[in-house]
């Protein structure tokens, strides 16, 4: 720990921590349906919120209590055992290498190239997130579906309070908050495209449990003669998605993004530059 920081503010981030767990896991494990379909919220869901909400930029600037409980000091505090925590999950992916590789050959090649179909957040979602105005945040943003994996990558490449940093957090936080309830819902409504379930069953494991869950039971649900078949694809991809992602974003997914950016900038500037002396001119 840093001796820059005073005992205090650990005590008082811990203690936080402890209370938005509590509430979270007495809140449990929520499922209700929409429509065909059904979305399922998880504890993580619920702390994620709580832990927004009473940050200083919202409640805690209302709130006198939360004011003195959670300073910028705190914040910063959080910002750093945010990678911290993200240590020993990266040791997991990493281990899971060894004991899996046989499952990883067995499992043919459809499972092991859908990795590749994640890079479409770097082509697509990389020009679009710089059309929208963020640059090296685009970078962090859109390298993957940024799940702890890729915290861990762009935190330890760039560090967590970098733009690139600012950006896989943005990523991050939204999958957690809106993802589950997202694919939970695409789980229901894709057989209505036509794709055949057993492809959207592995298109399910995208790196997340809690998305992988919410969108293989609610295709399930929605196929539920090949149920056991679309829960054994969903599973075994998100696995291999665990092993081969992290892997992915180092050596196709980073590189990709930061040769992109590079194109895409002086595209980008010119533009910035252009509108600049419009509003210059009115």
């Amino acid at each position: 720990m840093d001796s820059k920081y005073k005992s205090s503010s650990y005590r008082n981030l811990y203690i936080i921590v402890f209370i938005i767990v509590i509430i979270s896991e007495l809140i449990g494990i929520k499922k209700f349906s929409v429509g065909p379909g059904s979305v399922v919220l998880l504890p993580m869901l619920y702390a994620v919120i709580i832990g927004l909400v009473i940050t200083p930029g919202i409640l805690g600037k209302r709130i006198a209590a939360l004011k003195s409980m959670i300073s910028d000091e705190v914040m910063e505090i959080a910002g750093m055992l945010v990678m911290l925590s993200l240590l020993p999950l990266g040791v997991k992916y990493g281990t899971l290498v060894g004991p899996n590789i046989v499952k990883v050959v067995q499992a043919g090649p459809a499972f092991l190239l859908q990795e590749l179909g994640n890079l479409g957040t770097v082509f697509i979602g990389l020009p679009l997130a710089m059309a929208l105005g963020l640059r090296r945040e685009a970078v962090g943003a859109t390298v993957s579906i940024c799940r702890e994996p890729t915290l861990g990558v762009i935190g330890e490449r760039y560090g967590i309070n970098s733009p690139e940093g600012t950006g896989v957090l943005g990523t991050y936080m939204m999958g957690t908050v809106l993802g589950t309830i997202f694919f939970g819902l695409l789980g229901s409504f894709a057989v209505n495209t036509g794709i055949h379930p057993y492809a959207l069953a592995m298109a399910s494991g995208m790196g997340s449990g809690s998305m992988m869950t919410a969108a293989s039971s609610s295709l399930a649900e929605t196929v539920p003669a090949m149920r056991d078949t679309i829960l054994a694809y969903a599973a075994t991809s998100n696995m291999l998605t665990g092993v081969t992602g992290l892997y992915s974003v180092v050596f196709i997914a980073l590189p990709m993004s930061n040769w992109l950016y590079k194109k895409w900038e002086p595209f980008f500037a010119r533009k910035d530059a252009a509108e600049g002396s419009v509003k210059d001119v009115k």
